[in-house]
Formats: C-alpha cells, sequence, structure tokens
C-alpha cells in the first residue's frame, strides 16, 4: 500500500498548513485544515498519526478519498477547497474536518487558503488510480 505524508508547517486561527507528498509518485501539493481544536468534530483538524484513505463513491460526492481510521473521528475526506480557518473567530472555511488540498498556497481576501485545489484533487486522484493508501500525518 502505498504511503502518502502529510507534514503541517503552519498552524493559526486561518488553519492548518500543510505539504502533502507522494515521493514515491513524484507528487506533492499543498493542504489545508482546520486549526488544532483537541480534535473536536467539525472544528478541529484530525489527530497527527497514521490512517488509511480508500476511494468510496456517494451520490452527493461520486468518487471521492475517504480517510478511515481516525481517533474519534468519522467522514472525513480528503476534497477541493481553498479555506479552513476558524469560523468562532470569523474565518472562512470549506472544511468541517476534512483535508484540502491545493497546487498553490496563498492569500485570497486576507485569509491563508490553498489555491488550484480542483486540479490538485484531479490530478492526485489520477495518480492513485482507485487505489487505497496509508497517510500518515506529522
Amino acid at each position: 500500500m502505498e504511503k502518502i505524508y502529510l507534514s503541517r508547517i503552519e498552524k493559526s486561527d486561518h488553519g492548518s498548513l500543510g505539504v502533502f507528498s507522494a515521493p514515491s509518485l513524484g507528487f506533492s501539493c499543498f493542504s489545508m485544515e482546520l486549526p488544532w481544536r483537541d480534535n473536536k468534530r467539525g472544528l478541529s483538524c484530525i489527530p497527527t498519526g497514521e490512517c488509511t484513505v480508500v476511494v468510496r463513491k456517494s451520490k452527493k460526492y461520486g468518487y471521492h478519498f475517504h480517510i478511515t481510521h481516525v481517533d474519534g473521528r468519522t467522514w472525513i475526506l480528503l476534497h477541493s477547497g481553498n479555506f479552513a480557518g476558524d469560523t468562532t473567530k470569523g474565518f472562512k472555511t470549506h472544511s468541517h474536518g476534512c483535508i484540502l488540498l491545493g497546487l498553490r498556497c496563498g492569500f485570497l481576501g486576507g485569509q491563508r487558503a490553498v489555491l488550484n485545489s480542483r486540479l490538485a484533487i484531479n490530478k492526485f486522484f489520477k495518480l492513485m488510480n482507485n487505489q487505497p493508501f496509508k497517510l500518515i500525518i506529522r
């Protein structure tokens, strides 16, 4: 099973910016997650550690990545979006605990964001060819 790494490099109320990399596939991009808020559903990024990611299909999202085996959490997805800020502090979010990917990072409207997100997800999805993988979060 392929090993993919997420290394969080910047943490603030804007969100948790990281580098998402698959060294053996020659792929890397940026990630954006909610800030750490003690693993609270809908408010926090997921804990560091290792989890399994599988491809699943739903009527609402079509084919997508589902992150499983996360302590205390369910229905965590890997998907497109720009923001993952703390909404209790007035920041925007496209995540309710999920991981967003983007080819670039920067700011939109003064808030930290990942950019070119759909391109990043599509590129990674094609590289993975519907195969599950281990996600190692540091």
